[in-house]
C-alpha cells in the first residue's frame, strides 16, 4: 500500500528546519545549510545530487539510500522549487538543482500561482498544484503507481500534511546545530494527540536518526 513519507528531514536542535531570511544565496536560509553535513558527506548525495563517485558510507548513508527507495512521486512546497514569492516573475527558473533534478519521478509544486509543467532531465517533471494539499496528495498518489509519496519540505508543507493526520512515517535527522531562528517544525502542534509516536532512533557523529509513526 502507498504510503506518504517524510524522509531525511533535518532539524535543527531547537527544531528549526530551516533558517531565516531565505534568498538565492541562502536557498536553506541563513544558516541552514550547516544543517546537513550528514547528508552531503555521503555516498549516496555524491552519486544522486552531485552525479560524482566518492562520499561516506555507514549509518548517515544508509538513511540517504532508505529514502530515495520505493519513491514514486514528490510533494514539495514553492520554497523548495524557488526564492520568489507572489506570481511567477519569469519562465527561466526551472529550480534549484540545474537542468536534471534529483527527484527522477513526477514531482507536485505547491503553490497559489498556475504555471504550466516543466519536464527536466532524468525523468523529472515538476506540477504546480494550486488547489491545495490534499489535490497535489491525490494527484502524486495517482502519479506515483502504487509506489510511496514522499514530502520533502519545506516545513510549512509538512505541518499542513501533518495537521491533516495524513503522514504515515517521518524520518527526521537532528543535526547538532543550534539556529535560533526560523521556521519550526513542532511549534504548536502536539503529536501526541495527532497520532505519532517515536519508533526509533540511531545517533551517528552528525546526526540523530529520529523514525516516527503512527501509534
Amino acid at each position: 500500500m502507498s504510503k506518504l513519507r517524510v524522509n531525511g528531514f533535518t532539524l535543527s536542535l531547537d527544531g528549526y528546519g530551516a533558517g531565516p531570511d531565505q534568498t538565492l544565496e541562502h536557498p536553506l536560509g541563513v544558516g541552514g545549510e550547516a544543517l546537513h553535513k550528514w547528508l552531503v558527506t555521503t555516498r549516496t548525495f555524491h552519486q544522486m545530487v552531485i552525479g560524482k563517485g566518492g562520499g561516506a558510507t555507514g549509518v548517515d548513508d544508509d538513511f540517504a539510500i532508505r529514502s530515495f527507495e520505493n519513491v514514486g512521486a514528490w510533494i514539495l512546497g514553492r520554497n523548495m522549487f524557488a526564492p520568489s514569492r507572489g506570481e511567477w516573475p519569469d519562465d527561466d527558473w526551472k529550480g534549484w538543482w540545474g537542468a536534471n533534478p534529483p527527484y527522477h519521478v513526477p514531482t507536485f509544486i505547491l503553490t497559489h500561482h498556475k504555471r504550466a509543467p516543466i519536464e527536466m532531465e532524468g525523468g523529472t517533471t515538476f506540477y504546480f498544484v494550486t488547489d491545495g494539499i490534499h489535490s497535489a496528495l491525490e494527484q502524486a498518489k495517482a502519479a506515483a503507481g502504487g509506489k510511496d509519496v514522499r514530502v520533502g519540505g519545506g516545513v510549512s508543507t509538512v505541518r499542513q500534511y501533518l495537521e491533516e493526520r495524513l503522514i504515515d512515517e517521518m524520518h527526521l535527522a537532528i543535526s547538532p546545530v543550534l539556529l535560533g531562528s526560523g521556521e519550526h517544525l513542532f511549534a504548536g502542534l502536539d503529536m501526541v494527540k495527532l497520532g505519532y509516536r517515536c519508533t526509533g532512533q540511531v545517533a551517528t557523529a552528525d546526526a540523530t536518526h529520529v523514525m516516527i509513526g503512527r501509534a
